[in-house]
C-alpha cells in the first residue's frame, strides 16, 4: 500500500495550509499523514513511500526543523520519493515561483544534500495583524522596498491554490510511481 508523508514547518499558519490542503488531495488515492516537523523530530520514514516536505521562509532564512531533519535523515530522503515546497512572499511576484527564480529556494536546494525528486515554490501570506510589532514593522519596510502591501491592518493571501493542487497531484504521480 501507498502510504505518503507530509511534514511542514508553519510560522503564521499558511505553510501548514498548504500541506494540509495538499494532504486533502492526496487523501483520495493515498494513505497519507500530516506532521508539524518543528514539534517533532521522531519520525520513522521506513513507513512511508514517499515525504513532501514544506517550509516557510522568514527573515531570509527556512526553519531550523527542516534543516535538522534533513541532517537525521539524508541518506532515507535520498532513496525514496521526496518533494520540497517552499512558501514565501518573494512568490507573490510570478517571475519568483519556481526553484530556479526564487532566491531562498534556489539557494537552499544548491546548499543542500538532499535532492528532492520535486520542488514547488508558492506565495506565502502576509498577515499584519498576527504580527508583533517589531515583525509587523521590518516586514512592512521590506515590503515598501518591494513594492508590496504596507497596510498593517491588512492580511493578504497570495497563495495560487491551482499551483498546489498541480503539485499535489504530480506528487501524487510520484508516489504512485515507486510501485
Amino acid at each position: 500500500m501507498m502510504r505518503a508523508l507530509i511534514l511542514y514547518t508553519s510560522y503564521y499558519g499558511q505553510t501548514k495550509a498548504i500541506a494540509s490542503y495538499i494532504s486533502s488531495i492526496l487523501i483520495a488515492t493515498t494513505e497519507c499523514d500530516l506532521r508539524d516537523l518543528s514539534s517533532s523530530m521522531d519520525i520513522n520514514l521506513i513507513q512511508y513511500t514517499s515525504v513532501m516536505i514544506g517550509s516557510s521562509v522568514r527573515y531570509g532564512h527556512f526553519h531550523r526543523a527542516l534543516y535538522e531533519f534533513i541532517r537525521l535523515n539524508l541518506r532515507q530522503l535520498n532513496n525514496m520519493q521526496s518533494a520540497f515546497f517552499a512558501v514565501n512572499l518573494v512568490a507573490r511576484k510570478p517571475q519568483h515561483r519556481t526553484p530556479q527564480s526564487n532566491t531562498y529556494t534556489k539557494k537552499f536546494l544548491l546548499a543542500t544534500p538532499w535532492r528532492p525528486k520535486q520542488c514547488s515554490v508558492f506565495a506565502g501570506a502576509l498577515r499584519y495583524p498576527r504580527y508583533s510589532w517589531l515583525d509587523r514593522t521590518i516586514i512592512k519596510l521590506i515590503m515598501k522596498i518591494t513594492n508590496g502591501e504596507t497596510d498593517t491592518t491588512k492580511e493578504v493571501e497570495y497563495t495560487d491554490w491551482q499551483d498546489v493542487r498541480r503539485a499535489a497531484l504530480q506528487f501524487s504521480c510520484l508516489t504512485r510511481e515507486f510501485m
